[in-house]
């Protein structure tokens, strides 16, 4: 109530200040505005001052959401070289290559995967923060999923985003799909989400199963594509939080082509190292 009121406060006095444009010269309303406008940014930081969205710390508005320290704590979570066909850690000569040690001979449906950093410090707490309530942390990992499907490879191919289902119940007791909402930070000319990929039954949480091989029948046959003709032919892209073993991207992709998908990208902000998987 008290944050609407100086608002319309703040409304009224630009307001005036507007009206008397054609009483005064337009040199001295510039500085009357500015003058008003400083003292009100001032009054507005002091009652309500901008904090970073991850460790709630007091910052300036020109810090982007982040403290500084936050910001280069996430650094250390990003920037290194992975390969594009499983998304783990991998020398330059494996992303040459376009295949590493970890997934080199294993199954891997969808045919590219980007991702923004390592499930690991800062960037874990953040996504594990962001499923769990604080959605204001959306600008940020908006941001680093962005800016991995920018250096993807794949970013012009693009035709649909189409963020991993929650089963409704999930999605009921949590109030959003955090991959959706990712979705929705994507920056792309003609790229469309669609949300014709549904969880049909609901499964155990991923990180309560060990093995590979325990996660992938979890998942099987917990995806169905509603509108099947919408992906024929389409260059698709999935969109989620968190890669362990791959298992559930597999049989997304599995499903999306057998609806005649003629791709299947992934964009991930993180992928877990075999220490993070549990």
């Amino acid at each position: 109530m008290i944050e609407a009121a100086f608002f319309l406060v703040n409304f009224n006095f630009y307001n005036i200040i507007a009206g008397v444009d054609e009483e005064r010269s337009e040199g001295v309303n510039i500085v009357v505005k500015q003058t008003i406008a400083f003292a009100l940014q001032s009054f507005n930081q002091l009652v309500w001052p901008t904090v970073c969205v991850n460790c709630r710390q007091s910052i300036s508005e020109t810090d982007n959401k982040l403290c500084k320290i936050c910001w280069d704590r996430l650094v250390v979570c990003t920037g290194a070289d992975y390969c594009r066909r499983c998304g783990r850690d991998a020398g330059r000569f494996a992303v040459l290559a376009g295949t590493c040690p970890d997934c080199q001979g294993k199954e891997v449906r969808f045919d590219s995967i980007a991702r923004a950093g390592v499930y690991d410090q800062t960037l874990r707490k953040m996504i594990l923060a962001f499923k769990n309530g604080r959605t204001e942390l959306d600008s940020v990992l908006g941001f680093l999923a962005n800016s991995a499907l920018e250096g993807s490879g794949f970013y012009n191919d693009v035709e649909f985003f189409v963020p991993v289902p929650l089963h409704w119940s999930r999605r009921l007791f949590r109030g959003y799909n955090q991959s959706h909402v990712l979705a929705g930070k994507l920056k792309h000319p003609t790229a469309k989400i669609s949300t014709d990929l549904i969880r049909n039954r609901r499964t155990r949480a991923q990180p309560a199963m060990a093995s590979p091989a325990a996660r992938a029948k979890n998942v099987a046959g917990a995806f169905a594509v509603r509108y099947r003709h919408e992906f024929a032919g389409r260059k698709i892209c999935l969109i989620d939080d968190i890669k362990t073993t791959g298992a559930t991207l597999n049989e997304c992709a599995k499903m999306l082509k057998q609806a005649g998908a003629s791709k299947v990208f992934a964009v991930v902000l993180a992928v877990a190292g075999q220490k993070n998987i549990s």
